[in-house]
């Protein structure tokens, strides 16, 4: 029986080993030879000056990302909704080391990020995570920390690293989200032009150049702010990059109610409503140059410089077959018939999203505040619109989408909407998009309307938006949305479960092991237990959980609580004293993995057995103990 590390994976440690997998000559005790990496690649490659985006504390920022931590996320029932059915995922605390605990669990799995990072204006926090100085050095130079640690700070422009402690926050976290990413995912990250030139290059580092998407205009404001100093600042910018451009694909966007109006059908033709386009294009070839006589017997040839778009056959046919159009009078010049009944394709997204597409920043806030009753709560939260053209460009019906800047939670009521959009228009299957949602739980300030109402956190705030947003859904068309998944399961970032000498128990005696208390923490339940080793298997979090007591008609006994993960990917048993009779059922039901915890047995001996056991009924099964 092996034991689970209760630990994130050592980043750095892992890339060492790639490298030695395909360079074993650059790896000497245990580090890289840089020069020797350098004759492999070729130094034509690397030279001593090439171009490169830094800053001060890159190089901690770097291997923060590959930093282990000794954390967990404990479920949280009770401030969940649907939580035996729901396949989303609210997450509090920190994004950096929740990102961290979700990279066995959906490592390659997520089809779209979307976030809004806090665009550094000197007027809003950014997170600290305590890695490009000590925190005595940093207090001496800025004095941004209080008494209590925060881990966010306003990042005023006195700051004498103001970009760069940006970047340093930024840097690991878009790190931890590529991982996340399946090769044909991609990421939409909000910013405004203060911090964009920066997040262009850290992304370009990041995920690579080559898989640039593009760069999003957002018209975030309808009319222009006439106290603006120089320039009504309009716009934000919504940068794109795949995990891979050659496997990255998007979807066509459905036609907008107004560019539906564009087609008419003058004419009548049985085919449907119609648009119509230019016959000729801007080249001069001779034999695509010659007369078309229109049904008033008048002839044209296209203008000059241009020819016709079709050889002369392909002109005929099209005449014939009513797809050229010479105006109500026929005597127009000819222009080709586009039906829409053909263009069921969609449209080809732009990199201009204007405010009546999407929403701008005073939608966003009024329809936020319908939400609650006519109170606002946020300030500029994201429009639904804007998120689900996202959706709409780079997700399935099926995706896992992640947000860990997730505010007010707009990405999450903007799947939930999306999805009902598709069960209602009959696509098959319906929409079943996932989302995760990660948000540090930032306290409200005591004179604001959300503590006012009670709300102590931002998470209690989004969480209340999905709630209120689900339910007013599905209350639009019940009928249609009947099964829509509107709830979520709510975990909470916590230190490990483990005491201490848990990790440190090869230091131990056995005498000395005897006489300590249990290396599981008292205040955790079997579902915290259940949870941490869900992370450390890399099981996703969602999935569905049975508990049940077995064992319970022996004398004497009440009886034995196991918990069942998704029909069998891990059955867990943390009772203490358990019976071989129970270990035996276990193993009948053939599970890929099981856990027991280490009070389950009182000497080693009984855990000898139960390896016997499972070798017999179960050879298959992995087991655990911790």
């Amino acid at each position: 029986m092996t034991k689970p590390k209760f630990e994130t994976s050592d980043g750095t440690a892992e890339n060492i080993a790639k490298l030695a997998e395909l360079f074993p000559g650059v790896i000497t005790e245990g580090k890289v030879n840089v020069d020797a990496l350098r004759t492999y690649v070729g130094e034509e490659i690397f030279k001593d000056e090439a171009y490169e985006f830094t800053w001060v504390g890159k190089r901690e920022a770097v291997r923060e990302a590959g930093r282990p931590i000794r954390k967990t996320l404990r479920p949280c029932p009770e401030e969940s909704k649907n939580w035996d059915t729901t396949e989303n995922l609210y997450i509090e605390g920190g994004n950096l080391d929740v990102l961290k605990l979700l990279q066995e669990s959906y490592l390659g799995k997520v089809k779209m990020i979307y976030i809004d990072p806090p665009y550094n204006t000197g007027n809003d926090f950014i997170y600290r995570d305590n890695f490009t100085q000590s925190r005595e050095d940093y207090e001496d130079e800025s004095g941004m920390y209080n008494e209590e640690g925060d881990r966010l700070f306003k990042n005023t422009e006195t700051n004498g690293r103001f970009h760069s402690d940006w970047c340093s926050m930024m840097y690991p976290r878009l790190v931890l989200a590529r991982n996340l990413l399946s090769n044909d995912g991609v990421i939409f990250i909000s910013i405004d032009d203060n911090e964009v030139a920066q997040l262009r290059k850290i992304c370009d580092e990041v995920f690579g150049e080559s898989n640039f998407v593009t760069n999003v205009i957002w018209q975030k404001k309808f009319s222009p702010q006439n106290d603006a100093k120089y320039f009504s600042q309009n716009h934000d910018n919504i940068l794109c990059y795949a995990k891979s451009m050659t496997d990255f694909q998007r979807h066509f966007l459905p036609p907008t109610e107004e560019q539906i109006n564009r087609y008419q059908n003058p004419d009548n033709d049985p085919r449907g409503v119609w648009t119509s386009g230019d016959c000729s294009v801007g080249r001069v070839t001779a034999k695509d140059i010659y007369p078309i006589t229109t049904p008033s017997a008048r002839k044209v040839y296209p203008s000059s410089g241009r020819s016709w778009s079709f050889p002369k056959e392909n002109m005929e046919k099209l005449i014939a077959d009513n797809r050229i159009w010479f105006g109500e009078n026929g005597d127009n010049v000819p222009r080709v018939k586009r039906f829409f009944s053909e263009t069921n394709q969609g449209l080809v997204p732009i990199s201009i999203w204007y405010h009546d597409e999407v929403g701008h920043t005073q939608s966003a806030s009024q329809d936020l505040k319908k939400l609650f009753d006519d109170v606002a709560y946020f300030d500029y939260p994201k429009p639904v619109g804007l998120i689900r053209k996202c959706l709409q460009i780079a997700s399935n019906k099926d995706s896992i989408i992640l947000d860990f800047f997730s505010g007010s939670s707009t990405t999450a009521h903007a799947v939930m909407q999306l999805n009902a959009e598709d069960m209602s228009a009959g696509q098959a299957g319906g929409g079943k998009r996932k989302f995760i949602m990660v948000q540090l739980p930032e306290a409200c300030d005591e004179k604001s309307e959300a503590a006012k109402a009670g709300y102590r956190n931002i998470c209690e705030i989004g969480k209340e938006r999905i709630r209120r947003a689900g339910e007013k859904i599905v209350a639009e068309k019940p009928l249609d949305r009947a099964g829509l998944d509107i709830g979520f399961r709510v975990l909470k970032l916590d230190d490990t479960n483990m005491e201490d000498v848990y990790y440190a128990a090869g230091e131990y005696t056995q005498e000395m092991l005897k006489g300590m208390a249990s290396n599981i923490k008292s205040d955790r339940s079997d579902m915290d237990l259940l949870f941490g080793c869900l992370l450390d298997w890399g099981l996703p979090l969602s999935l569905p959980h049975t508990q049940e007591v077995i064992d319970a008609c022996q004398t004497g006994r009440h009886g034995t609580t196991i918990h069942t993960y998704n029909d069998g990917d891990l059955i867990a048993c943390f009772a203490d004293n358990v019976s071989e009779s129970v270990v035996k059922e276990i193993a009948k039901r053939q599970p890929l993995r099981v856990v027991f915890r280490d009070s389950s047995f009182t000497s080693s001996p009984e855990k000898i057995n139960v390896e016997e056991i499972f070798k017999h009924l179960a050879p298959n099964t992995k087991v655990r103990v911790i």
